[in-house]
């Protein structure tokens, strides 16, 4: 058996900070009959176990604990991929990085992104009447027509891409690699050698760049100040609204106002500063349209663990069969660790308050069951791999998916490659490996022509795979590969997109290129 490795011009006005397209959102579309507003917070490398309402040992996320007690928590939720590009492709379009195109990260020179074949969420949702923004980190392309506001969203505020990628004003905990941003040319040059680019990491507003270089230390509260504006503003216009916020937190490097207020560390500090975000968000929703808005939280991979004591917590999802061969099986990999993620659903009224799910479900199935909610309809002529969750939110329904397919992000075998197999409560691996760990040991890749079968229910640490020759390992190996085939299948049977690559140094970001490392504060 084996397994697949496999400017439209924009023409508008700014004011009060959003982009109008020709025609002002306050009146365009509006539809009949109230329609939910919908916001998504996706946390940046946040472990299941820095979740406290998940983790006992975890007591920084207050306000998470909060609208987990006030909502619903589930307890078997998962990344589409354990990497960021990909995992954010797929919230956005409900499909695999196979179909979508995109199965690794770009980069600062990228000259591509999210193939523009590929239809977004914004995009389904904004012909439905809905106010689309979003808030924070993109990293889906932002060379010309790649931009977030060129693929659905009426309003951006954000950086394009990962924080690490650039060098910045305010260097925080692990700095990117390269010191703070050079002042000028000349002998300052020298300073840059060790940067992804000579570019400074840049903050747009729409397709401004408004702030570059970055200064992460007040990058938190710009983005409270401007979700709270586009909340406030929507909500006025009467029009329901799409907010996608993309958090820095808790991404490398961790940046807080001034030494860490946790003795426990720079860590802990900066979970509590992304709780509070998150808290900041959810008042304004409270005190401005409660009633009727549905907040998801989740995260798009798990933790950094190269990043020792600046990474977050796995919990008991600690991938020992892994370990013990070296390397980390937390992000940029398919063990547990680096795709099972925290996840919070809150909607007073129509939500259940303080209800545990234990449903498989996936960031895949955001898009359908958002598209279901928002009375819309899915693209025609593509698949899709995610499902509507609406009965499980609704509290319904227990039953999610039956089979999940776990694609590798960079750790080991091939880009979007469907290596790992989820399947009730077993999981099987064709190919295992680890990221590179906080020792700097990386787990060797192995492939397994019989793959490798854990009972998570049993053994959620990953620890002792069946015994191949054993009745239950019998029992499963026959579904798991039927279900590896219907999906080969299926993939050969769809239209499937291709994300270009490319990179042009041209491509790079820069609001005056004149300067060694772009300098302007033009907000």
């Amino acid at each position: 058996m084996g397994w697949l490795f496999l400017k439209v011009l924009l023409v508008g006005v700014s004011f009060s900070g959003f982009l109008y397209p020709l025609v002002d959102f306050c009146t365009r579309g509006k539809t009949s009959g109230q329609k939910p507003n919908i916001v998504i917070i996706l946390a940046d490398d946040m472990g299941w176990g820095d979740l406290g309402a998940n983790w006992a040992e975890t007591k920084d996320t207050a306000n998470l604990d909060q609208m987990a007690s006030q909502g619903m928590r589930f307890l078997d939720f998962h990344a589409a991929a354990s990497t960021c590009s990909p995992s954010r492709a797929s919230l956005l379009t409900g499909r695999l990085g196979l179909r979508n195109g995109v199965t690794h990260n770009f980069a600062v020179t990228s000259v591509g992104g999210l193939p523009l074949n590929e239809t977004t969420l914004a995009e389904v949702l904004r012909p439905a009447g809905y106010v689309t923004g979003m808030i924070g980190k993109w990293h889906l392309g932002h060379h010309g027509s790649y931009h977030p506001n060129f693929r659905g969203f009426d309003y951006y505020f954000g950086i394009p891409y990962s924080h690490d990628m650039g060098c910045t004003d305010a260097p925080g905990y692990n700095h990117p690699p390269c010191p703070a941003c050079p002042q000028g040319s000349g002998a300052s040059r020298g300073l840059e050698r060790d940067c992804y680019t000579d570019v400074a990491l840049p903050l747009y507003e729409n397709l401004d760049i408004v702030e570059q270089p970055v200064n992460l230390r007040s990058l938190t509260h710009k983005y409270a100040e401007k979700a709270t504006r586009f909340i406030q503003q929507a909500s006025a216009s009467g029009r329901p609204f799409l907010l996608y916020v993309g958090l820095a937190h808790m991404h490398v490097p961790l940046s807080v106002p001034g030494p860490p207020a946790d003795p426990r560390g720079p860590y802990s500090t900066s979970l509590q500063e992304m709780d509070s975000l998150v808290g900041q968000i959810k008042d304004t929703i409270d005190h401005t349209a409660q009633e009727n808005t549905f907040l998801w939280f989740t995260g798009d991979n798990g933790p950094w663990a190269q990043k020792c004591e600046l990474s977050g917590s796995v919990g008991p999802f600690t991938g020992l069969w892994q370990t013990q061969q070296g390397g980390s099986p937390a992000k940029q990999t398919t063990w547990e660790g680096g795709h099972r993620v925290p996840a919070l659903a809150y909607w007073p009224g129509r939500i259940p308050a303080n209800i545990t799910s234990t449903a498989l479900l996936s960031v895949l199935d955001i898009f359908p069951t958002v598209v279901a909610l928002a009375q819309a309809s899915l693209p025609r002529g593509r698949h899709f791999d995610g499902l509507d969750a609406s009965e499980i939110l609704l509290g319904r329904s227990q039953v999610g998916h039956r089979v999940l397919f776990h694609p590798n992000s960079g750790a080991a075998g091939e880009y979007g490659a469907l290596q790992t197999v989820r399947l009730g409560q077993y999981k099987a691996f064709y190919i295992t490996g680890g990221a590179r760990a906080c020792d700097g040991s990386i787990g060797p890749e192995q492939q397994h022509d019989l793959p490798l079968i854990f009972n998570l229910e049993d053994d959620a640490a990953e620890a002792e795979p069946l015994q191949r020759g054993g009745p239950e390992y019998q029992a499963v190996l026959p579904e798991v590969r039927k279900v590896l085939a219907d999906i080969l299948q299926d993939l050969a049977n769809d239209s499937l997109s291709r994300a270009d690559y490319t990179q042009d140094p041209s491509a790079t970001p820069c609001c005056n290129p004149s300067h060694t490392a772009c300098r302007c504060q033009l907000a």
